[in-house]
């Protein structure tokens, strides 16, 4: 039964992303597998050498790994593991990538914003509190729409927009999604704003979080986990 739900979550996913424009620049040839070895890659197209397509082969586009779970031992309680063009060569120009979420019971996919995609998410098991937050309005306020997601329920997050996913439950949770990109891009704030390299100046933060400078400080000294 697990198994059929898993298939029909990736159905639901692959339609529609098929029926939507792609973000990523549409593609003038069938494919443009990407390489690392420019002495057979005659076009270089997006940052990615196209493999001669005398060389490409089935293994291009396939990946497999994603029925694993992912370890989601460390301080948010999530693992990310995303299929892009780095995992998939074939994916390249093609503007198009999936994720697999495991959640451990309250774990959480942090406040983060994918620079280059749209991401629509399906929950294969468990319950997830999601939601985005929109740009700065004309009143100067930045709405929040959040929903509870069940088992087969679908939710779309827009490109770029700050967004979250929490395991509401005592159990583990697991997601899939699809993003428009072939390499969408990831900023989790938290890390951003407080785990730079190098550390943006505690003045800054001071002023601009209207907080006690002894607050960005700690905030700074965290050790900001990447679940990616």
């Amino acid at each position: 039964m697990k198994s059929a739900f898993f298939l029909s979550a990736l159905a639901v996913l692959a339609l529609a992303t098929s029926i939507a424009s792609a973000y990523d620049p549409s593609p003038l040839q069938d494919f443009c597998v990407a390489t690392n070895d420019p002495h057979n890659a005659p076009v270089f197209v997006n940052g990615k050498f196209c493999k001669d397509p005398n060389l490409v082969t089935a293994e291009d586009f396939f990946t497999s790994g994603l029925n694993i779970p992912g370890n989601t031992d460390n301080k948010v309680g999530s693992n990310v593991t995303a299929v892009n063009v780095d995992r998939i060569a074939g994916l390249n120009t093609l503007g198009i990538s999936l994720v697999r979420i495991d959640y451990a019971p309250y774990g959480i996919n942090p406040p983060h914003t994918h620079p280059r995609a749209t991401e629509i998410l399906v929950v294969v098991e468990g319950t997830l509190y999601v939601g985005f937050v929109t740009s700065n309005q004309q009143d100067g306020s930045n709405k929040l729409f959040t929903k509870v997601l069940n088992k087969g329920d679908v939710f779309v997050f827009p490109i770029g927009m700050i967004h979250f996913q929490f395991n509401t439950g005592d159990t583990p949770a697991v997601a899939f999604a699809g993003q428009s990109s072939q390499n969408f891009g990831v900023i989790t704030i938290a890390n951003a704003v407080f785990g730079s390299t190098p550390p943006i100046n505690p003045d800054v933060l001071t002023k601009a979080f209207q907080v006690d400078k002894n607050v960005i400080d700690y905030l700074q000294k965290q050790f900001w986990v990447d679940n990616n």
